[in-house]
């Protein structure tokens, strides 16, 4: 009875003890005094915006694979058919709340633009110079820009944390997603701040963002909200810095060293095969029968996106519609096996035998000149109400890249037979790219 009575004694002595002043610290705040002050410091900064958007599969926006923006915005249309899992929700448009597979992008990368809103103002509190400050912001900026349109473009409206929030990450304050035209002026306040600081693409390091990416996100923007005269405006701005033209050469543009020597891609995303960033295309489309060097066989094209092409059309030679494999067999359309029944392997990028891993070193490609002419002609024309021959001639110069005729203006000259063209010629143009083809 002693040892209790003692027992309850110090116990309530140690209550006594406790203070009601206890303060939680918050170990994720960064004094600005401290860090960034040097060059390195703002580059290690900015360099962390960079990594969402890469290609992982674990946690790229930007994937290759079924957990990327691209494939299963793809799936979602003509140009890619999936038979399970995500795949088949995106081509049977049967989503639920509970389809962690669509929503994820969502769900998962929000958070990354309140990091580069934290980013954006620890830069400009920092002790660096005013010009090294500009040129780091422009970066982050560009890449909340690019983060928050995807996202947007995705699921409309999002929620987006002010600074005032993130500073007290310890109250916790329920935030509602932005009213529309609050959403797409933050995504266009953000981009042209961007474009303006930027570097001009002949001085940009390569993979990094400069100012035409900038420049052709807005495009993006302008084209979803039919903003016309905007992206008319904007695409005459990029025509005018003089540094991009279409490639004589649409499918080496995919090949290992393609899209680091095009003057044609605005922004690719460098891969290797170590995972820095990661390029599974291959493994995803690739049959396990597929010579030389297979792969998973997870998503096939369709026939009937096969069949909008014209028989000359260079840019259809990438879908494979016919191979011998490995077992000997030739698959075809005839004989499709499991492997071609719902249409041709969509081998966009080069098949890199040499492939020892489940990465590829062949760099994803984002946006390309061409987005930046076809954009153009459909603007014109929905500009005026009806088209016109400038908008035919934009059309028919990438067409003409592809080994294709010229369209006539004739042939199309209601408005909604041109849209209905140029919907078929961007599906053409850019399938499995960005999941941006529409």
């Amino acid at each position: 009875m002693k040892k209790i009575r003692l027992f309850v004694l110090s116990f309530m002595v140690l209550l006594g003890g406790c203070t009601k002043d206890l303060v939680s610290l918050d170990y994720a705040e960064i004094n600005p005094a401290i860090f960034p002050k040097t060059e390195a410091d703002l580059e290690a900064m900015v360099n962390s915006v960079y990594y969402p958007m890469r290609g992982s599969w674990f946690n790229g926006l930007f994937s290759t694979s079924e957990r990327g923006v691209m494939m299963l915005s793809d799936a979602s249309t003509e140009i890619l058919t999936g038979w399970y899992d995500d795949y088949l929700i995106a081509t049977q448009h049967n989503y639920r709340p509970s389809d962690v597979g669509i929503t994820r992008f969502y769900d998962e990368f929000y958070n990354k633009i309140s990091r580069m809103t934290i980013t954006i103002d620890l830069i400009e509190q920092s002790t660096v110079s005013e010009e090294l400050k500009k040129k780091a912001i422009a970066e982050v900026r560009c890449a909340r820009g690019l983060m928050a349109y995807t996202l947007f473009d995705l699921y409309g409206p999002i929620v987006i944390a002010p600074l005032e929030v993130l500073k007290k990450p310890l109250v916790e304050e329920p935030l509602a997603r932005m009213p529309y035209d609050e959403m797409v002026k933050f995504i266009e306040d953000d981009l042209l701040a961007a474009a303006a600081d930027l570097p001009h693409p002949s001085t940009a390091q390569y993979g990094r963002f400069n100012k035409a990416l900038a420049k052709m996100l807005l495009i993006r923007l302008n084209l979803h909200e039919k903003k016309w005269d905007k992206v008319v405006e904007i695409a005459d701005e990029i025509i005018a810095l003089n540094h991009y033209r279409l490639d004589n050469d649409y499918v080496g543009m995919w090949g290992l060293e393609g899209a680091k020597n095009s003057r044609e891609v605005i922004w690719a995303i460098p891969c290797d095969y170590e995972g820095t960033s990661e390029n599974q295309w291959q493994l995803m489309v690739l049959p396990a029968v597929y010579s030389p060097k297979g792969g998973w066989g997870t998503a096939q094209s369709t026939w009937w996106f096969y069949d909008t092409f014209e028989a000359a059309d260079k840019r259809r030679t990438m879908l494979i519609a016919e191979f011998t494999g490995t077992d000997a067999i030739k698959y075809n359309r005839s004989n499709p096996g499991d492997y071609l029944n719902y249409g041709p392997i969509p081998l966009k990028m080069h098949e890199d035998a040499a492939r020892t891993t489940s990465f590829s070193t062949v760099d994803i490609i984002m946006y390309r000149y061409a987005d930046v002419l076809l954009s153009k002609a459909e603007a014109l024309a929905n500009q005026s109400g009806s088209p016109s021959q400038v908008s035919m001639d934009l059309v028919n110069e990438v067409r003409n890249r592809a080994g294709l005729l010229d369209l006539q203006l004739a042939n199309y000259s209601s408005l909604i037979n041109f849209n209905n063209m140029i919907l078929t010629e961007r599906s053409h143009e850019f399938w499995c790219e960005n999941g941006q083809y529409r």
